[in-house]
């Protein structure tokens, strides 16, 4: 099998491919600043059938000779997800052959993939790059003592992921990380949350990392947050003023919780922002 089987995107010279992990799910509750019955009508009529499932996306992005993943889905922890070393196959890449991995950030739903069961490096010759607030949050020992049980559990292993990784660890900020991409903070969700854009000649996208978990909810109501962000206010701050900049600029877009399409475009609906998938 090939990339081409996957749903996949040019821009310019740069390929990029959403790669399934799976689903987790998340109970409703989770969510705040929403009337339960507006949750279940605005996914009724987004033809939601499982309201609870959400999907999670890894990237592939080949640029300049170089194989790239944007985020390594949740390798069946909590038993969410795990398929996406099996796809990667699919699409013709080994994890020996990735020699990069961008993290938006650090929650197991995104770097459980990157620890082989065997407790190893699921990518052996990948350098990880991650924004320095990600690093630092996880690495204090004061957020962990705060902690709650099951967010302990978060700290465990992204602690395992870093440690993994130490030789080939990158600790970035805003600017280019790569040739055709740049690290975009997009803080909010976590301390070092962080979007990459890929720019080639006249061609741009998006991966926004989790600026939504319920797209039909939270594209047209940007201020419906999710239990797992660390500053709710913030992250609703950042993905309205991030839904304006993407529908002015006509930028594709593409996110870890979208579904298996992958891309997406944000458009004006009135006074907010509707989603539509793209392809």
């Amino acid at each position: 099998m090939s990339a081409s089987l996957f749903p996949t995107r040019r821009v310019g010279d740069v390929t990029i491919t959403a790669i399934s992990d799976g689903y987790l799910a998340v109970g409703l509750d989770a969510l705040s600043n929403i009337d339960p019955a507006d949750v279940r009508r605005m996914q009724d009529e987004a033809g939601i059938t499982d309201p609870a499932a959400v999907h999670i996306n890894g990237y592939l992005v080949r640029t300049c000779g170089r194989t790239v993943l944007i985020d390594a889905g949740a390798g069946g922890i909590r038993q969410w997800g795990g398929h996406l070393g099996a796809n990667l196959r699919k699409a013709g890449v080994d994890p020996s052959g990735v020699d990069a991995i961008l993290l938006t950030h650090a929650h197991p739903d995104h770097v459980g993939g990157l620890i082989a069961p065997s407790g190893e490096a699921a990518f052996p010759n990948a350098e990880l790059v991650v924004h320095h607030d990600e690093i630092a949050f996880w690495q204090d020992d004061g957020h962990l003592s705060r902690a709650s049980e099951r967010a302990r559990g978060n700290f465990q292993v992204a602690r395992q992921v870093f440690d993994g990784y130490r030789d080939r660890l990158r600790v970035v900020d805003a600017g280019e990380v790569l040739p055709a991409i740049t690290a975009m903070p997009l803080p909010g969700h976590t301390a070092g949350h962080t979007g990459y854009r890929l720019d080639a000649g006249a061609d741009s996208l998006l991966v926004w990392g989790d600026i939504v978990h319920f797209p039909q909810l939270q594209v047209a109501r940007p201020q419906v947050s999710i239990a797992f962000d660390q500053d709710a206010q913030l992250a609703a701050a950042t993905r309205s003023r991030l839904l304006d900049v993407v529908a002015t600029e006509r930028l594709l877009v593409a996110g870890m919780h979208l579904a298996e399409a992958g891309f997406a475009r944000i458009t004006r609906k009135g006074a907010g922002h509707g989603l539509v998938y793209d392809g």
